[in-house]
């Protein structure tokens, strides 16, 4: 194709009946005062899809449209152009046809963009129109550091073998940090990690080996291995940055720190934890911008939401959310103050650490270190004429025994705990020295999740069920086990050829009835459950996680590992 001409976007629009003249008008004053580019206004005013945009510019063109979410770009071609300039140019290597190159733009008029590309990639070149958004998912899905992350790793290697670098500039502590080998390595890490949607970073020492792994829709993946000798390095730098005591290399220590990257704030809390080659370090990643959930869109069953919101909006009790550590638990929560949070009610939160930051609330940071603890902050919240208290954990009697005073005496407390499942929670609450009274009198409900991954929808097809998938499946559907049509993704670069991408939660509640508060105030676990599972009627975690495969939400295999999980 012949460099391309260009073209009056909003005019094209209009001819292609997309667009009127009002809205051409209107898009036009906007970009006067704000700069932003004509399509990024039509799209954002609802006035035109992206879609629609590209398609147009294609048809006039006589230029391919490339639907990204179905198409893997070649690696060795990608790297022909730099990842800086294609992100400044919007465009990407596609691959080779007919002997050119063929490069996705999603604004192929922008004719300068088109000649830095010719010059930098020195090929004769043809353009395919793809949409923006497209375009950078795909940008950040292709331009994988893992490469560079080995040869950081390596560098610092290098640099400790030589060590004619003072020790100081190896860590970043002279006045050229952002040089030294470990701070560039570390970077290209936390980059890496929040390109890949990574909830946590696993930096473990072993024998032969310096193992750093991401934790992506709950599954850890290996990033890349170094070599041993730089772990003492890593570790003693994210000491530095999070505050930690450098010399105590024999006691676990936790910490955190703050960091900015991509236009984003990053909240980092970290663990060490000595082992036999060296310290092991594990950090969470909590995004600061990132966007609370309403309790409409977390794909809770209606009948339990039904139940949820009943005891959200009476006036004391507590309402417990369980599951284990990383099944959405405080993100649950928070989409409940979310709804809850208005002008007329004083909200205080308890936590271990902060992990969203809601306007209107009054939100406290627990200090173990100086004995700023649960129990002591919620002393004091109750002096502070609280109308909805959130504490972060009960994790201990003391918490237990204050919050539950709490819901008794006029007050509404959220709150998590780790259990298997809705049944075992008010025994667990018991097996902590809990009075059988209080639990009795103070816990409304209690809800049990787990997240389960979602297949990538760019390369779901159906499958027949393994023979033990099949007789996993019979259990809750019976003889209907056959009439339906199971899912899973095949693996795409969309994916990363995981086949799944992103996570939904399954659920299920226990509401105390008053037959269930009579059973708690019986010294009888198994007249509890026995009660308690004739209440909850067999809407388990298990028959909701065989929903969303019904659904196709996810596969089989996802469904059975948080119901085995839960069964342990």
């Amino acid at each position: 194709m012949a460099r391309p001409q260009k073209i009056r976007l909003g005019d094209l629009l209009i001819t292609e009946g997309l667009l009127t003249d009002e809205q051409l008008k209107l898009s036009l004053e906007e970009q006067k005062r704000s700069g932003r580019k004509l399509g990024r206004i039509f799209v954002e005013s609802g006035y035109v899809t992206e879609d629609a945009i590209s398609n147009a510019l294609a048809r006039q063109l006589r230029a391919p449209f490339m639907d990204l979410r179905q198409y893997s770009p070649a690696p060795d071609l990608v790297k022909l152009l730099p990842e800086s300039q294609a992100r400044r140019h919007r465009a990407l290597v596609l691959g080779e046809f007919s002997g050119l190159l063929r490069i996705g733009m999603s604004d192929p008029t922008d004719l300068q963009a088109y000649d830095d590309i010719a010059r930098i990639v020195r090929r004769d070149i043809e353009v395919a129109v793809v949409s923006e958004s497209q375009l950078l998912a795909a940008l950040d899905r292709v331009y994988r550091h893992t490469d560079e992350i080995a040869g950081l790793a390596k560098e610092l290697t290098s640099e400790m073998e030589d060590i004619p670098l003072e020790f100081g500039e190896l860590l970043g502590l002279s006045n050229n940090a952002e040089d030294a080998p470990v701070v560039k390595l570390l970077h290209m890490v936390f980059e890496e990690a929040l390109r890949t949607r990574a909830s946590d970073i696993h930096i473990e020492p072993q024998e032969d080996c310096l193992r750093i792994r991401f934790r992506i829709d709950g599954i850890l993946h290996v990033q890349t291995e170094a070599d041993a000798k730089i772990s003492s390095a890593v570790a003693l730098r994210l000491k530095l940055m999070s505050g930690l005591d450098i010399s105590e290399k024999r006691l676990p220590q936790d910490g955190r720190f703050n960091i900015k990257l991509r236009n984003s704030s990053v909240d980092i809390r970290i663990s060490t934890l000595p082992t036999q080659y060296g310290e092991s370090v594990v950090m969470r990643l909590l995004a600061q911008d990132q966007t609370l959930l309403s309790l409409d869109k977390m794909n809770i069953p209606p009948k339990v939401l039904d139940r949820l919101r009943h005891a959200l909006h009476r006036p004391s009790g507590m309402v417990l959310v369980t599951g284990p550590t990383g099944s959405g638990k405080t993100t649950t929560l928070y989409a409940a103050l979310n709804e809850l949070n208005s002008p007329e009610k004083k909200i205080i939160t308890v936590e271990d650490p902060v992990e969203y930051r809601l306007p209107g609330l009054n939100q406290v940071q627990v200090h173990e270190k100086i004995d700023l603890t649960f129990g002591k902050v919620l002393r004091t919240v109750l002096r502070q004429d609280p109308d909805i208290v959130l504490v972060g954990e009960m994790r201990d009697q003391e918490t237990a025994e204050i919050g539950m005073r709490a819901a008794m005496t006029g007050h509404l407390v959220l709150s998590t705990l780790h259990t298997n499942d809705a049944i075992t929670t008010p025994i667990r609450l018991l097996d902590m020295g809990t009075p059988r009274y209080m639990v009795a009198l103070s816990v409304h409900m209690v809800l049990a999740q787990r997240l389960v991954r979602t297949i990538c929808e760019n390369c779901k097809e159906a499958r027949n069920p393994e023979p033990n998938e099949h007789e996993w499946l019979r259990y809750e559907l019976g003889e209907k086990v056959d009439q339906f049509t199971y899912y899973h993704g095949k693996g795409c670069a969309h994916c990363n050829n995981t086949g799944y991408s992103g996570r939904t939660g399954v659920y299920e509640f226990l509401e105390m009835t008053d037959e269930l508060v009579e059973a708690t105030n019986q010294d009888d676990p198994v007249a509890f459950m026995t009660a308690a599972r004739r209440q909850m009627a067999g809407e388990t975690l298990r028959r909701d996680a065989v929903r969303q495969v019904l659904k196709a939400r996810t596969t089989i295999e996802e469904a059975m590992r948080i119901s085995n999980q839960n069964e342990e």
